[in-house]
């Protein structure tokens, strides 16, 4: 099937669909939803402005069809996803071209996204059967003062509803992090994926349509977050909500009263190099870390905390590398790409500008155009600047130069934020001393923060959010226990 007539019924006229009840719709408002393609700064789709009415309806559908879903097979469940993954692996150039389009990913590291998210759905179609497969027998003796009078039969059974908010950068991964593991624990779907990246998401959100999922079962909503944000968010038919971004989450957890939450909201990652570094070996990292993607991750090197006696070395090393750093639009693969909004740009010139006011070196020369802001390294950057502290999420990376592990330590969870961490040592004793006094919810050590592999847990400490991620820690937090006491007249020994 091609490209385009594969997804020809997701849209109308030059408007993209709302997915609910399983079938393509649009939204009664009559209203659509721009979105701005970063490189051009013009609007390249638009999309469906929701309605709250239309919100209530999906999740009506949605609480029905899951009663369903929940006594579907646990091996049938597993097909589709095995189905889905398939799809839209073999779907990955329309999806990646839409995320060039509407987030300027690189052409090649959108169609990594596609196949990463691809290869999630099918290893947890294959963790759900095992993770969900098994459940727990308990006596009662074990506990003093009992006989062996009660059996206790304990499984996981799924929480009803969830409600997926992705984020910008990852908008097909992120979300499918989110869908496979709640689909595969019992539960429905309503999806709500950012404006930034809303048609890549409906481009996902139809590979699985085409695996045919039950009616009802998936649904994706889009429109302001003004209009149908806090009404999701707060909807008394939503069981359970997972959100990625920023300090919205901190608003959403707020309010959303007695549900589980899963949450990832930023980082200020911490890279700490000692003086017995492999300098290349971090200098490469950096560049991989800081400026991958512009910058635009979550775990993202944020700041460079380097001992004094090696930084001027670490700098040299650092800068020769940023030089070789392609900048120019998506389509071309250049490594440093638009920023997805203006103003996420002029966030960004901000941090810059205060810096340059409060003394901060430049190594290289600021340089923007549009939204397109050229890599740049800021040495000798002091507690006082903004950039010390502040999540720039784009390519601009901060440098500070310390004078022991315990003062890189003391910057690091000085910070509101505290999701991952890296520390470069050629002695694993101290490596391992610094990670456990870091507070972040993952230290890599000798090597960039990174989320994945998607079956690892990934988690944030503080302001960086609640709860844990990664394929099996997601199926476990979208289930509840569920126990069943069988009470019998007289004590039962097997053998006895």
């Amino acid at each position: 099937m091609a490209a385009a007539e594969a997804f020809s019924e997701i849209i109308d006229g030059d408007v993209y669909k709302y997915y609910a009840d399983g079938r393509w719709q649009k939204s009664a408002s009559g209203k659509f939803v721009a979105i701005i393609n970063p490189t051009t700064r013009k609007t390249h789709f638009k999309v469906q402005a929701c309605t709250q009415e239309e919100v209530n309806k999906v999740i009506e559908t949605s609480k029905v069809a899951q009663k369903l879903w929940a006594k579907t097979p646990l091996w049938k469940r597993a097909e589709l996803l095995h189905k889905a993954a398939a799809i839209l692996k073999q779907h990955r150039d329309p999806i990646a071209d839409c995320l060039v389009k509407e987030i300027a990913k690189p052409a090649k590291d959108a169609v990594t996204e596609v196949v990463r998210s691809g290869d999630l759905v099918s290893y947890c179609a294959e963790e759900g059967v095992r993770v969900l497969g098994e459940g727990k027998f308990l006596v009662s003796d074990s506990f003093p003062g009992n006989e062996r009078t009660k059996y206790c039969l304990t499984s996981k059974i799924p929480l009803g509803v969830v409600l997926a908010i992705p984020p910008f950068n990852y908008p097909v991964n992120l979300a499918v992090s989110k869908i496979a593991p709640a689909l595969i624990a019992g539960n429905s779907i309503v999806l709500k994926p950012p404006t930034q990246g809303a048609v890549a998401a409906l481009h996902m959100v139809h590979c699985f349509h085409l695996a045919g999922f039950p009616k009802g079962l998936i649904s994706c909503v889009t429109g302001k977050g003004s209009e149908i944000g806090d009404f999701l968010t707060m909807h008394p038919g939503v069981n359970c909500i997972s959100f990625t971004g920023g300090d919205t989450g901190i608003a959403i957890s707020k309010k959303a009263g007695m549900i589980p939450l899963q949450m990832e909201l930023g980082g200020k990652d911490a890279c700490i190099i000692l003086e017995d570094a492999d300098l290349d070996l971090a200098a490469a990292n950096i560049i991989k870390g800081g400026f991958s993607y512009s910058g635009q991750r979550c775990t993202a090197v944020k700041v460079v905390l380097v001992m004094a006696a090696v930084a001027d070395t670490l700098v040299e090393k650092v800068n020769s590398k940023v030089a070789k750093l392609t900048v120019g639009p998506p389509e071309d693969d250049c490594d440093i790409t638009p920023v997805v909004t203006e103003s996420s740009a002029n966030f960004i010139e901000g941090l810059v500008m205060d810096a340059k006011q409060k003394g901060a070196t430049f190594c290289q020369e600021y340089k923007r155009e549009g939204n397109l802001i050229w890599p740049l390294l800021l040495d000798n950057i002091r507690p006082d600047m903004r950039i010390a502290w502040e999540e720039p999420f784009g390519p601009v990376l901060p440098v500070i130069r310390i004078n022991s592990a315990d003062e890189g330590i003391h910057h690091c969870n000085a910070s509101n934020f505290g999701l991952q961490g890296c520390v470069f040592t050629r002695d694993i004793n101290k490596a391992i001393l610094i990670s456990d006094a870091m507070e972040t919810g993952t230290v890599q050590i000798n090597s960039a923060p990174a989320r994945g592999p998607d079956h690892f847990p990934f988690q944030g400490l503080k302001d960086s959010g609640i709860g844990s991620q990664g394929i099996t820690n997601s199926i476990n937090m979208m289930t509840k226990i569920k126990s069943t006491v069988i009470n019998l007249p007289a004590p039962s020994y097997t053998m006895g």
